[in-house]
């Protein structure tokens, strides 16, 4: 449906605020300040993205200050103890950096976000230079779709195509974003698929499947050939 955001692209941050990897500590700390954000994708000299600093990049330097550390405590975490050192961006960042692409659907770049435990995404394009920033707040902006617009698409992309002419008999409600699908339709076996291509569909909360077969006709004996005719002669 158009204008509902179904990919990166849709709802990600197109101004971005970025690094470069000489950037110094202090200024990197008051960017984060200054653009409320809990971290900064890292360029090169090209703009293409090579790491993310976050404030768990950062937090070595104050962890590791003091002075009377033990050598086996440092040797348990030579990375941390390292950062503690770091000075630049290029020297802080994590790398490489965890990245998404602008055509990249919504529900990849919850996966990604969700296996790698990163708030927010680079969004890169194909070689490699920053388009924009993704959060997880930008992914679920999708839920706020109005449930007219929701029940629109089940209807005209899901039931009728699947159904055919035969879809005035499925009823389609939404509500609070859960879509309730009701009616009887001739190909049971479609029914387990309107389910879950309509739980696909962008802003879809849940799905509750209340489709049927048509009535089974009295006289018939499953699996039997030739049940409910009269054998004459």
């Amino acid at each position: 449906m158009n204008g509902t955001p179904t990919v990166v692209n849709d709802v990600m941050a197109h101004r971005v605020v970025a690094l470069r990897t000489g950037a110094l500590f202090k200024d990197i700390v008051k960017a984060m300040r200054q653009w409320r954000v809990s971290a900064l994708p890292v360029l090169d000299d090209t703009g293409v993205v090579v790491g993310v600093v976050s404030e768990a990049d950062l937090l070595p330097k104050e962890e590791y200050s003091d002075a009377d550390i033990g050598r086996y405590g440092q040797l348990g975490h030579l990375a941390d103890v390292h950062k503690a050192d770091a000075v630049t961006a290029g020297e802080l960042m994590t790398a490489p950096a965890v990245t998404v692409r602008p055509e990249a659907t919504l529900a990849h770049a919850a996966r990604i976000m969700a296996r790698t435990g990163v708030k927010r995404l680079p969004v890169v394009g194909r070689d490699g230079t920053l388009k924009g920033i993704v959060s997880r707040s930008d992914l679920l902006k999708v839920f706020l779709r109005d449930d007219a617009d929701i029940a629109a698409e089940v209807r005209h992309e899901i039931v009728l195509r699947l159904f055919g002419p035969h879809s005035d008999t499925v009823q389609v409600a939404v509500h609070d974003g859960v879509v309730a699908l009701s009616g009887q339709v001739r190909e049971t076996v479609l029914i387990p698929l309107a389910a879950r291509l309509a739980r696909a569909v962008p802003g879809v909360v849940d799905v509750e499947c209340a489709l049927t077969g048509p009535p089974r006709r009295a006289g018939f004996a499953p699996g039997l050939h030739g049940a409910g005719r009269t054998r004459t002669g």
